[in-house]
């Protein structure tokens, strides 16, 4: 399966942290395909910028390369996705997401549950 993780759960994940006990064994499954955005990069970069977030995003971009997530580029297609849904949610960066995971297709794995209103590719834990 493929799973697109929303940044909040890119950061648990990569920090270890218990919020994502439920899905620990489908991010270790070699069957799963486990992508981060680069979207979400984006958004750490701003956080980081605002003061909201305190990581090195290159670091934490290198560091999830070498656990065996993947990449997702940000491409015109998902971007084309964004033209016709509803605004369940207002982040931008969420929005996006939703639109990559609807245009690849995946699963997008988050815990909030605005996100969760577009739809059956989107699992809320």
């Amino acid at each position: 399966m493929r799973l697109l993780l929303d940044t909040h759960i890119i950061i648990w994940a990569m920090e270890a942290d218990p919020r994502v006990r439920s899905i620990s064994e489908r991010l270790t499954d070699p069957d799963n395909e486990i992508y981060f955005s680069v979207a979400s990069l984006w958004e750490m970069a701003i956080k980081v910028g605002t003061g909201k977030l305190e990581v090195d995003v290159a670091a934490f971009r290198a560091e999830s390369l070498a656990t065996g997530f993947l990449e997702l580029p940000v491409l015109g297609r998902h971007i084309e996705a964004l033209g016709g849904m509803p605004h369940h949610h207002r982040d931008p960066f969420d929005r996006l997401l939703v639109a990559q995971a609807a245009a690849e297709p995946m699963r997008l794995i988050t815990a909030d549950a605005a996100v969760a209103m577009y739809g059956n590719h989107i699992e809320l834990i």
